[in-house]
Order: C-alpha cells, then sequence, then structure tokens
C-alpha cells in the first residue's frame, strides 16, 4: 500500500470529508496508519464513530482502485494531495481543502489571478453574449477564467476565454471520469490544453445535486472574486458567490431587468452588496489594488467600446433590458423600420448588438 493510494481511498470513502481525513492524519500521522489502526482508536477521533471506523477497517477495493488510477493517468488525469507543489495554492487555505484532486490538464502560479464567472443554466441571450464577452476580455487582461462546465452561463464563460486565447479551468460536481453535462466533453478537452479541469470527487462519482455546493467553494476558492451573470433567486450561483464571501473574496453582480426572473437573483445581491459592474473595466478597477497595479490598467487594459452617438445610447439602454422585437424598439425611439435597422447593423458590426429570430435583437 503506497502513501498516494492509501490517500486516495482514505478520501474516497462515503461520509469521510475531508475535515475528517485531516483528523485522521493529525492522530495517525499517514494514510496508512490510518488503515491499520485499531476499530476502538478510530472511533476515538472526532467525527468519525462506529460506522465510519467500520468502513476504513472494511475497505477491500484495493486492486481495482489501483488499476482504475492507471486508466487515469493514461488519460492524463493526476492525483494531486494536498502535500504536492502541484496542488494549487489558491485551495491550501481553505479550511476544508480536499486532501486529493483529480487534475487534468496543468494549473499554474499564474493561475493565481483569476475570476470566476457563474450563472444560471438558461440564461438569456443577452446573458450568455455578456459572461462570453466579459470572460473574453478578462482572459486578455491575463486573467484566468473559473468557472462550474455547466450550461448557460458557465460554459459561456470557459469559451469566451478559450476564444481570447487565455486560460480557464472547469471545477466538475463528478467524477473527473463523468463529463456532465455530457454534451460539455469537447469543452472539457479543451480546457485540459488551454487549463484545466478539477474535481475532487472519486472517479465513477455521478453528477448529484448534494456534489455541486462543494464544487462551488472550489470556484469561488480559486478564485480572487466572483461575477454572477443572471441567477434566479434558487440559483446555485448565488452559493457560489456566498463561499466567496465567507473567504474574504469579492463579488460582483450585473444588473438585470426588475421584471425578469433570470435578474432577480443578481439584483439581490447586489442590494446586499455586492459591486454592481456593467464591464470587465470595472472588474479591473476593483481588483487593481490587491494586484499592486494602478487602478484601471491591471495587466492588459480591457478593449473601450466605440463612441456612441445618443441615439445609439438610448437604442443600447433599450436592449439592455432584454431582446426586442424590431418593432418595439422602432416604437420607442420613434424611428422608421428601415432606419432602425441600418442603426441595428452599424452596432452589429461593432460587435454591441447581435440578431435573435424573429426579427429580436439584444445587447451584447
Amino acid at each position: 500500500m503506497s502513501p498516494e493510494l492509501a490517500l486516495v481511498a482514505l478520501s474516497s470513502l462515503p461520509d469521510i470529508g475531508p475535515l475528517a481525513v485531516r483528523r485522521l492524519l493529525q492522530c495517525f500521522g499517514s494514510p496508512e496508519a490510518v488503515f491499520a489502526a485499531p476499530l476502538r482508536e478510530l472511533m476515538k477521533v472526532e467525527g468519525i464513530g462506529l460506522k465510519r471506523a467500520q468502513r476504513i477497517k472494511g475497505f477491500s477495493r484495493w486492486q481495482a482502485l489501483q488499476q482504475g488510477l492507471r486508466e487515469l493517468a493514461q488519460k492524463g488525469v493526476r492525483t494531486v494531495s494536498l502535500e504536492s507543489p502541484e496542488y494549487p495554492a489558491m485551495l491550501r487555505h481553505l479550511p476544508d481543502a480536499p486532501v486529493v484532486l483529480y487534475i487534468r490538464g496543468r494549473v499554474l502560479q499564474a493561475d493565481a489571478r483569476a475570476l470566476a464567472i457563474v450563472g444560471t443554466r438558461t440564461p438569456t441571450p443577452y446573458g450568455l453574449s455578456l459572461a462570453e464577452r466579459i470572460a473574453g476580455e478578462l482572459a486578455r487582461a491575463g486573467f484566468t477564467i473559473i468557472s462550474g462546465l455547466a450550461r448557460g452561463v458557465d460554459s459561456a464563460a470557459h469559451r469566451g476565454a478559450l476564444k481570447a486565447g487565455g486560460r480557464s479551468i472547469g471545477v466538475l460536481g463528478s467524477g473527473i471520469d463523468v463529463p456532465y453535462p455530457r454534451e460539455n466533453r469537447p469543452l472539457m478537452e479543451s480546457l485540459s490544453r488551454s487549463g484545466a479541469v478539477i474535481s475532487e470527487f472519486p472517479p465513477g462519482t455521478a453528477p448529484e445535486r448534494k456534489n455541486f455546493p462543494r464544487r462551488n467553494r472550489l470556484i469561488s476558492g480559486l478564485s480572487m472574486g466572483v461575477l454572477v451573470v443572471e441567477a434566479t433567486q434558487d440559483s446555485g450561483s448565488l452559493i457560489t458567490a456566498q463561499y466567496a464571501l465567507e473567504q474574504g473574496k469579492e463579488v460582483f453582480s450585473v444588473p438585470g431587468n426588475v421584471d425578469s426572473g433570470f435578474s432577480r437573483g443578481t439584483n439581490e445581491l447586489i442590494k446586499q452588496g455586492a459591486r454592481l459592474i456593467t464591464s470587465s473595466r470595472d472588474i479591473l478597477q476593483e481588483l487593481a489594488p490587491q494586484l499592486g497595479e494602478p487602478p484601471g490598467s491591471p495587466g492588459q487594459e480591457a478593449p473601450r467600446g466605440p463612441a456612441l452617438s445618443p441615439q445609439q445610447a438610448r437604442l443600447c439602454e433599450l436592449l439592455s433590458q432584454g431582446p426586442r422585437h424590431v418593432d418595439e424598439l422602432a416604437r420607442a425611439l420613434g424611428m422608421e423600420a428601415q432606419s432602425l435597422l441600418r442603426m441595428l447593423l452599424e452596432l452589429e458590426l461593432q460587435g454591441l448588438v447581435r440578431q435573435a429570430p424573429g426579427k429580436r435583437f439584444y445587447l451584447c
């Protein structure tokens, strides 16, 4: 039994979380000694008790576990312990930091300059576009983008960073060998080449609901701050924001339409004190003191938007409330449809506006 194998076995036991594993290691000195300890001694450790002690003594899947680790290694997955120099520095300070991480790709020292971008799995076109754009701008400014590889805002944030040629890290709520959602397998492959995919859950772990709050603490733990883009009042993104506050991290939120359910969570965060942001520049200015750089110019500065005429600015203000039909916009602006379409085309060419099916337009 190698120390690595014993540690992986210990961390894979059900109902024995990172805090319990740490207590066991403090009491017995090594993971091998934990498995060799008498049942009565294991039961004395705080939080273990009879059932957990019996699970430890009854563990017998050594060969299967070893074979599974070999197969993962062949796929480029490494098991990284808390003592390893490869362990992400940002996570070491968490009181419940995982004792073992499964990592595909590489976590670099430069990834400490990171921002998490999270949000609803069913965003509006505006939310998708905004998450992708801000992620791309921050990636070009030298930030690593952290998210949870979920549908919607998470996926858009990862894509935005990768399209900008930057780095991104995805944190799973399942085993490293269980892509979730399945359609994001290609995205996971891209992240493992231009960043990393991380899980604290043993291989084969299904994406159960109880896993995602644990995942969310790692998303915030890896980051300097968390940006929430579109979230309902019961969104898991708000759990990530709460973890960020507990960890002393910055929380940013994009304001949204007060009548939209997708903005209720983000608007509530702002009411509770989250930083209201409307562009990547706002985030860069807020984080500049932590980076030891002048406000407004950390790293490679985010691009400035094009100058707008008063009429274009008013149009963008209307579109910020969500997708709008061209006829509705024409009435609100008092313009003929043809003139409005020409203006929309100009803004689309500038990368500010996109068209959805049914002659509906939204702000990027």
